[in-house]
């Protein structure tokens, strides 16, 4: 990933500006969801217009990574795949859910393709797939997602 420092130091000071009384100061980390340049511009765009209001991480690549969970309050910045800061998210909600019992209502509340529990399905069974595959690990429809909800607090000016 390119990593546009600019552009995330901006947004950050930015919002800051806005929200002197915000409880973190440090800059969050900042990604762009997706694994493909398509997808993270995209989904870039859907946070902007707060039509994506949830991420589904497999709680596999938290533990393959050794990262923490998420947890409510955390914030972050979104990029799109060139890195240039386009929003800051705030995390409100985890859930853990197993893949096979992820709701309609999730999946239109994360936002992507047609907000059906079917397009969900299929491009995460796909994607979960192709991070597993490096190591060879493979999809389990029982494996458990880490359904994060967050808001869209601030947006690139």
């Amino acid at each position: 990933m390119i990593n546009n420092k600019a552009s995330v130091a901006s947004i950050w000071h930015n919002f800051l500006l806005d929200n002197p009384n915000n409880i973190r100061t440090s800059m969050p980390e900042s990604f762009y969801f997706c694994d493909n340049e398509i997808d993270a511009n995209e989904c870039a765009v859907l946070v902007i217009n707060e039509i994506k209001q949830a991420i589904a991480t497999s709680l596999w690549w938290y533990e393959k990574n050794k990262q923490p969970l998420p947890k409510v309050g955390n914030q972050y910045i979104v990029t799109d795949w060139n890195g240039e800061a386009k929003a800051i998210i705030e995390t409100t909600k985890i859930e853990r859910t197993p893949y096979n019992q992820i709701t309609a209502r999730f999946a239109a509340i994360e936002g992507e393709g047609d907000k059906s529990l079917g397009y969900w399905k299929k491009v995460h069974k796909a994607y979960y797939s192709r991070e597993m595959a490096p190591y060879n690990e493979h999809f389990d429809e029982n494996m458990i997602i880490i359904c994060e909800h967050f808001k869209t607090i601030f947006k690139a000016r």
